[in-house]
Parts: structure tokens; C-alpha cells; sequence
């Protein structure tokens, strides 16, 4: 049988208080009535039984990080020379953990977290902004959601940037990766047919940007000249291409997040290959 441990008291509410008052004096309630109704120990249901205000609580101002002290010159410096770097290759406070532990870092993510927040907002005079998204559902087979990235590699012993070309689908947010020199058409064509035979069947519907690779002129609302090249393709294939809204990437949302994650995982470290086939195999195994 499992006790009721204590919580943390600053999760309770007013109004909780006001419920457990009126049931323990009005209806009766007894005191392990009222612990195991309300998920609370036993001292906290007496205490709130003699509180007739809104509890207050001390704040901790200084979170204290005894694990990360001696990590923490070196974290800053980590930020500040990746403050320098475009945004797109800048590290991600989980990517800076591990790269943490591979210093002899013992302590928690949170810790991590917290320093590189705090950080970054005493670099940023500006207020953060605060977004809302509509969550959206899909079937299962019947979207996936295609598009490009600009990646930085070290391929035969010189730095350049590829293209990546990435599908997601929507239901099992099943992803595929691959790497090209280039973003035309026989490309894009190969890429489909790569990512098709990878997931063992072809979606509905395909949704992308305006890419001129597949689309030829833009009209009012969503209607579109497609590509001839690429409507046989979709029509080889049978699905149905859907062009965005002109910079409207929420459209495609979960690949548009699958680029940035794909980018903190894999390529914020500059990667080494000797050959696109070398890359292409890595990519296959790592996402």
C-alpha cells in the first residue's frame, strides 16, 4: 500500500482550499477523506483546515547549480561563439548538454536549460513573443509533407553545403532524409521515388512550398500550374499534389519542426563523409 507523500504546497489552489474547508465542516469530511480526494497528505489537509487566506508561499529567486559551477565558463563560451554562427546552426540547450557530458558533466538537463535561458534573455532586449497554433489531424496514408534544407558538411575534405531533401508523414510522423548537390527536378523526382520505397507505399495527398521544381505559376486561393514533368510523377503515383499558401509554413508545420530538429541532431556539428552514398547511409540510420 502506498502512503500519500507530501507535495510541493504551491501547486494547491485557493479555491482548493475553500473545497476542503467546506467539505470537512459542512459535509463532514474526514481528514483521509479528504487527503485521498484531493491527491494531498494528511499535514497539508490540517493546515489548510486553519486557512482562511490565499497561502503564500516564498519564491526562490537563485536556482542554485552546483553540479554545472564548474561547467560554466565553458557553457557561456559555447553560447557566445555560437551567438556568432547563423541562427540555423546555432546549438540547442539540448545539444549543449550532451555536449556537457561528453566534458565530464554528471548533473541534470534542467540545469542546462535554465543557464541557457537566463542567458539568453539577458542578451535580448526585446520581449519574447508569444504564438498560437490550431493542432491539426490527419488520417492515417494520407498526407506527407515534403521540404528542403540547406545543411553545412565536410564531404571529401571540403566544407560545402547540400541539400536535404525531407518527407514527413502526418499520422505516424514517420520521417526520410536524403542528401543531394542540388535541388532539381530529377532530384526531387528521385528523392520521391527513394522516399516512397522507403515507407513501402505512396500517401494521398503530397503538401509543399511553392518550389519551382513543381510548380509553375501561383493563382488566386490554391490554385496552381503544376510542373507537367512533375504532374506525371503524381500521376504515375497517384497522389495529389497541395501547394501552400505563399509563407504560410504552419500548412506544413511538422516538417517545417523536422528540418530544425533534424539540423540541431545531426548538423550542428559539422559532419564528415567521403561521398554522398557514405552520407545518404548515415542519414538512413541516424533518423
Amino acid at each position: 500500500m502506498t502512503g500519500f507523500l507530501p507535495e510541493n504546497p504551491g501547486v494547491i489552489k485557493v479555491n482548493q482550499v475553500a473545497e476542503i474547508r467546506r467539505l470537512h465542516f459542512v459535509e463532514k469530511a474526514t481528514v483521509s477523506e479528504l487527503a485521498k480526494q484531493f491527491e494531498l497528505s494528511r499535514p497539508t489537509i490540517r493546515k489548510h483546515l486553519k486557512t482562511l487566506d490565499d497561502p503564500v508561499y516564498p519564491l526562490r529567486k537563485l536556482q542554485p547549480h552546483p553540479k554545472l559551477g564548474a561547467f560554466r565558463d565553458q557553457l557561456k563560451s559555447w553560447l557566445e561563439t555560437d551567438a556568432r554562427l547563423p541562427v540555423k546552426r546555432r546549438r540547442t540547450a539540448q545539444r549543449l548538454f550532451e555536449c556537457l557530458q561528453a566534458e565530464g558533466y554528471a548533473g541534470g538537463y534542467c540545469a542546462v536549460r535554465r543557464y541557457v535561458k537566463a542567458w539568453k534573455q539577458a542578451q535580448s532586449s526585446s520581449p519574447p513573443v508569444t504564438q498560437a497554433f490550431v493542432p491539426l489531424y490527419f488520417p492515417p496514408g494520407e498526407t506527407c509533407q515534403f521540404d528542403w534544407s540547406h545543411e553545412t558538411v565536410v564531404l571529401d575534405g571540403v566544407e560545402q553545403v547540400v541539400k536535404v531533401a525531407q518527407f514527413r508523414l502526418t499520422y505516424s510522423r514517420q520521417m526520410f532524409v536524403i542528401a543531394y548537390p542540388r535541388e532539381t527536378q530529377e532530384m526531387v523526382l528521385d528523392a520521391h521515388n527513394q522516399a516512397f520505397d522507403f515507407f513501402g507505399g505512396v500517401p494521398k495527398r503530397m503538401v509543399y512550398d511553392n518550389l519551382k521544381t513543381v510548380v509553375d505559376a501561383i493563382f488566386s486561393g490554391k490554385d496552381r500550374q503544376f510542373n507537367r514533368r512533375f504532374l506525371t510523377l503524381a500521376n504515375h503515383c497517384l497522389f495529389e499534389p497541395i501547394a501552400c499558401t505563399p509563407e504560410s509554413g504552419w500548412e506544413k508545420g511538422q516538417v517545417e519542426k523536422q528540418v530544425c530538429d533534424i539540423r540541431s541532431w545531426l548538423f550542428t556539428l559539422t559532419p564528415k563523409f567521403d561521398d554522398f552514398a557514405g552520407m545518404n547511409a548515415w542519414l538512413t540510420v541516424m533518423v
